[in-house]
């Protein structure tokens, strides 16, 4: 062990650890595929859309999901009353829940708050957001039947 590189190493070896717990930590906010969003949905969990009134009356709401606006269109936020109109959603922070926004920005920002600064253990999110990964699939909204969600992107 008085090689300098073993030395070297083992003084590395507390920072390397810390890394991988600190990795492991953040492995509490996840994003879900369209398809484990559907299957997490059938299972009962909880998918809480954080758009706008304005958004949800443009591209509908994934049927059941609980509307629960974070940011108003100024990006301004009331984190407790939002806590607390989660609460009654999502009881404790081990029960696991879905954020949904337009394009996966905003679940990012909340779902990353959530698990890291506030402890929640189980905050998914969908991939792509409702827009690219639920409407563009062809799934069905409150506002689009299936089959009929088309990109803005799409022309024909």
């Amino acid at each position: 062990m008085n090689n300098p590189y073993n030395r070297q190493m083992i003084k590395k070896i507390p920072l390397i650890l810390l890394c991988i717990i600190s990795f492991n930590a953040l492995a509490d906010f996840q994003t879900l595929s369209t398809q484990q969003v559907q299957q997490a949905k059938k299972d009962g969990v909880a998918i809480i859309d954080i758009r706008r009134a304005d958004e949800f009356q443009q591209y509908g709401v994934i049927p059941g999901a609980h509307k629960l606006t974070f940011f108003d269109k100024n990006g301004q936020y009331d984190t407790q009353k939002w806590l607390s109109s989660l609460k009654k959603v999502v009881p404790d922070q081990d029960t696991p829940f879905i954020l949904v926004c337009a394009h996966a920005n905003r679940t990012k920002t909340v779902g990353r708050f959530l698990s890291g600064k506030l402890g929640y253990q189980n905050v998914q999110e969908l991939d792509g957001g409702i827009i690219g990964g639920w409407v563009d699939k062809g799934l069905a909204t409150t506002k689009i039947p299936a089959g009929e969600g088309k990109s803005w992107y799409k022309f024909w």
